[in-house]
């Protein structure tokens, strides 16, 4: 038998029992493997908003009082990027307990270390409390959160897309990206409905915590949710007859450096997008004008909204014109949209709602098949590896730093710098697709 397939820990015994895998007599179907793929992400996007708005909303007064407003974000921004720095550590360490000790193993504990280092942030002091402790201890549960992330990574994705029809590329793509914006929705309205109930006092106080807490729970749900899959027997079968198994990742860089390269520019312009249209907006209102934080963060849930529409769209026009094509012409899409649609901020009410609603609708569009464009260049034996390694530096080039970089041009030189950062995301993007001329033969 497998290492996959012997149960390591009491949740995935939990798990095998609740299910009937155990026995053989549960079995998963092409629709549970993309029900588990929307959860585990939606539940690692909300912990990745709670995040982002409490950088924006709350770190800021929190963490750093002593500085001015700007300058205490800029920090703020500064902290929230090391997850992004500390994902491909994540990456690393948790495909050595993957190879040793099975991938339910390496899922439970990530999805733990992940809850735990969300959940410790409910506990954070304040700087009237330890001084500049607290910024340490929120960098070093930033961190935690990070190196997690980069050890969830379950291939569940992966296999989505191998096994997707011809046909059906684009759309089944399509399906893990639809837990950016489901977990935007949630994490909006949640901080929305906190800020409008409590006094200020109260939510700077405590109220803030209570996300945290949720996101520790929803990551509970969303482990169970991927255990069901990952440790039954006919899918650790599937990982292995797929080559979906973890190599190590010197050799995977020494054998692949190219693709990782390629892949990593690849998606820019969408992850650059993600930043400009979710973070970096709500740092800029928040700070620069006088709109109140409840009704912009209505605005973010709706147009959230129009981001899955946008994302389940892409995977339709995909299947028709070609992921490559779609990815071309988003990424030009997105670089008109810089040279003029962050000024939008600065036009009221009215503006900010069109640049909310038209970003996300490119983002969706665009976001809606970067995911894993490379997948299918690797090697059999390094794709697994190859494609965490990709995505989490496809991260950190992408959107690690954008809020931060993106707020301080725009406060430096005015809404147009930030359009100009958001461009070189877009020729980044298009000169990954360029370079890479298997790419058309590969997804399209």
């Amino acid at each position: 038998m497998a290492a996959d397939t012997v149960p390591t820990t009491e949740a995935e015994r939990d798990a095998r029992a609740l299910h009937g895998a155990e026995d053989g007599s549960h079995r998963i179907d092409p629709a549970e493997i993309a029900i588990g793929v929307i959860i585990g992400r939606t539940s690692e996007f909300f912990d990745f908003f709670v995040y982002a708005i409490a950088s924006v909303l709350v770190f800021p007064k929190l963490v750093f009082p002593h500085l001015d407003p700007l300058t205490g974000t800029l920090w703020s921004f500064a902290i929230f990027a090391l997850a992004f720095v500390a994902r491909p550590v994540g990456t690393i360490i948790f495909t050595a307990i993957d190879r040793a000790y099975g991938r339910g193993a390496k899922l439970t504990i990530a999805l733990f270390l992940l809850g735990g280092s969300t959940a410790a942030i409910a506990f954070l002091p304040s700087y009237e409390s330890v001084g500049i402790g607290a910024a340490l201890f929120l960098a070093l549960f930033r961190m935690g959160q990070g190196v997690a992330l980069g050890g969830s990574w379950d291939g569940l994705a992966s296999l989505l897309a191998i096994n997707a029809p011809e046909n059906r590329r684009g759309w089944y793509a399509m399906i893990p990206q639809l837990g950016a914006p489901l977990g935007l929705i949630v994490a909006s309205l949640l901080f929305m409905f906190l800020i409008a109930a409590l006094p200020a006092e109260d939510f700077l106080a405590w109220g803030w915590r209570y996300p945290f807490f949720v996101a520790f729970a929803i990551n509970v749900v969303a482990l169970f949710a991927r255990l069901r899959i990952v440790v039954t027997p006919e899918y650790a079968e599937l990982f292995e007859n797929r080559a979906l198994e973890p190599a190590p990742l010197l050799e995977t860089v020494r054998s692949e450096w190219k693709t990782i390269v390629i892949g990593t520019f690849a998606p820019l312009a969408s992850f650059a997008m993600f930043h400009m249209v979710t973070v970096y907006p709500l740092s800029w209102v928040f700070l620069f004008t006088d709109e109140s934080p409840v009704r912009f963060l209505v605005i973010e849930a709706i147009a959230a909204v129009v981001g899955v529409i946008a994302i389940v769209a892409s995977g339709i026009l995909a299947d028709r014109v070609g992921r490559r094509t779609m990815l071309a012409v988003t990424a030009a899409a997105i670089a008109a949209f810089s040279g003029f649609a962050p000024q939008l901020l600065g036009a009221g009410e009215i503006g900010e709602a069109a640049f909310m609603i038209l970003g996300f609708a490119l983002l969706g569009l665009s976001f809606g098949q970067s995911s894993g464009a490379l997948s299918s260049n690797f090697h059999p034996r390094h794709r697994y590896t190859g494609s965490a390694f990709t995505s989490d530096l496809a991260w950190l080039f992408g959107a690690g730093f954008a809020p931060m970089v993106a707020l301080w041009l725009s406060s430096q030189f005015g809404l147009i710098a930030a359009g100009a950062y958001l461009l070189s995301g877009a020729l980044g993007t298009l000169v990954a697709l360029w370079l890479n001329r298997e790419l058309a033969s590969t997804i399209d």
